[in-house]
């Protein structure tokens, strides 16, 4: 049973940083894509990140440059850093493990099992 244990949001002003961890168990993480996917409040599930099992990364354009994405296959854990935060990135954030090794953008090709990290930007 695939388990995702998100963690490392909270409350930060504009322009600052978070780090997010994901801890994984229950498959073998170093074969599958990973990736992030966020619902702010109000609307659906959006894909924002998603790094494949050999380190292939890939954003959507309103993040780059500013979140990064990375894993250690050895820990089973996956991060994403996030800086020059904006008060549009406020949303609850999950880990999610991608049906294959490659990794991509449609949030339904995704698993889901944690319960989120709440992200909110705001002065």
């Amino acid at each position: 049973e695939v388990q995702l244990v998100e963690s490392g949001g909270g409350l930060v002003q504009p322009g600052g940083s978070l780090r997010l961890s994901c801890a994984a168990s229950g498959f073998t993480f170093r074969n599958y894509a990973m990736g992030w996917v966020r619902q702010a409040p109000g609307k659906g599930l959006e894909w924002v990140s998603s790094i494949s099992s050999y380190g292939g990364t890939n954003y959507v354009a309103s993040v780059k440059g500013r979140f990064t994405i990375s894993r250690d296959n050895a820990k089973n854990t996956l991060w994403l850093q996030m800086n020059s935060l904006r008060p549009e990135d406020t949303a609850l954030y999950y880990c999610a493990q991608y049906k294959n090794f490659y990794g991509g953008d449609n949030v339904n090709d995704y698993t889901y099992s944690g319960q989120g990290t709440q992200v909110t930007v705001s002065s």
